[in-house]
């Protein structure tokens, strides 16, 4: 934990991403607001529209025109969650800055209490889904068994029931701006950054308006990242069943010279169906270790292109300037 008497935080941004919410976004906007208004410092709402196809972006416009704490970032398609969420944290320049959605499911009236542990010396401050109004008990329990599964063959622990609504003060938006991976998993990455981290339980809300846009794909994606960019565990199956294919091997071996010092020939007699099954064991285990590497490769594949995570169209800003994006920027290569 950091030394909270050193604390100098005098400006706050708070990213919010945004996809297909025009009917949201004014509730939210407004509750956001009138938590903004408690607090003393200067603050600036980042929104973020991913490649919205209703009325967002013109909401943003009008909402930017109505309120001079409001900036906003239109991405030229739809990126994805962490995509806009990395885009917000790249042209973030306060002290203290919040992330969270903007659906209403993310209360902003945790807030305060937020800030209240950053000055206590946190520099981040999670929150945890103490429930979910709109996951069904098998979608929980999917949740449960992937947090397990990913802290089980990951180096990096990443808290079960964790949202992407959290506080991070500056050196931790510092941190994660180094990192400019394209398969992007902001909860392992807030997580393996370090830092003097807390965690606070949050009830989660009925969504003000829409219907949830984290499609079964997109949420496979995600945990593929989170797995593939995190663990190397499934490499090394393959070492371990290959020790295994080894072992059993060499009991064969045992098993055959046994038969012949015993004078048992009739117990080698060749079995079609034994031999079949090893070949289709030792079949399948080449082609999924193949697969696991061939994604691998694939994730390194895309990595060197340095394609950026997202894409521009158009930017406003007013109390502050929007730094470039070093995720847009193109990088030296290696010679």
């Amino acid at each position: 934990m950091s030394n909270a008497n050193n604390r100098t935080a005098s400006s706050m941004d708070i990213v919010v991403p945004l996809f297909n919410e025009e009917q949201a976004l004014p509730k939210f906007h407004t509750q956001l607001t009138q938590v903004i208004a408690t607090l003393s410092y200067e603050t600036r709402i980042l929104y973020v529209d991913d490649g919205s196809s209703d009325g967002t972006p013109a909401l943003l416009r009008k909402l930017a025109g109505e309120d001079p704490r409001v900036t906003f970032i239109e991405l030229s398609r739809n990126f994805g969650h962490q995509p806009a969420l990395t885009a917000g944290l790249d042209h973030a320049d306060a002290d203290i800055v919040i992330m969270m959605d903007g659906d209403g499911q993310h209360p902003p009236q945790l807030i305060p209490e937020m800030i209240g542990q950053f000055n206590a010396g946190y520099d981040i401050v999670l929150t945890q889904r103490s429930n979910d109004a709109e996951l069904s008990l098998l979608k929980r329990k999917n949740s449960l068994l992937f947090y397990s599964f990913i802290n089980l063959i990951g180096h990096t622990r990443i808290i079960p029931g964790a949202a992407d609504f959290r506080l991070l003060s500056r050196r931790v938006v510092d941190a994660l701006r180094q990192m400019p991976e394209y398969h992007r998993f902001l909860r392992g990455m807030v997580s393996w950054v370090g830092f003097g981290t807390v965690i606070l339980p949050y009830t989660a809300a009925v969504r003000l308006a829409g219907k949830p846009k984290y499609s079964l794909g997109k949420m496979m994606k995600l945990a593929m990242d989170a797995i593939f960019s995190f663990s190397l565990l499934p490499l090394q199956i393959g070492l371990v069943l290959g020790f295994l294919f080894f072992v059993l091997a060499g009991l064969e071996v045992v098993y055959v010279l046994h038969c012949l010092l015993q004078g048992k020939r009739e117990l080698l007699v060749p079995g079609w169906s034994s031999l079949m099954f090893m070949i289709l064991m030792a079949g399948g285990l080449l082609m999924t270790l193949v697969g696991l590497i061939g994604i691998y490769v694939g994730y390194i594949f895309q990595e060197v292109k340095r394609r950026p995570v997202y894409v521009i169209q158009t930017a406003q800003t007013k109390s502050r300037t929007l730094r470039t994006s070093p995720s847009v920027e193109p990088q030296p290569r290696s010679k």
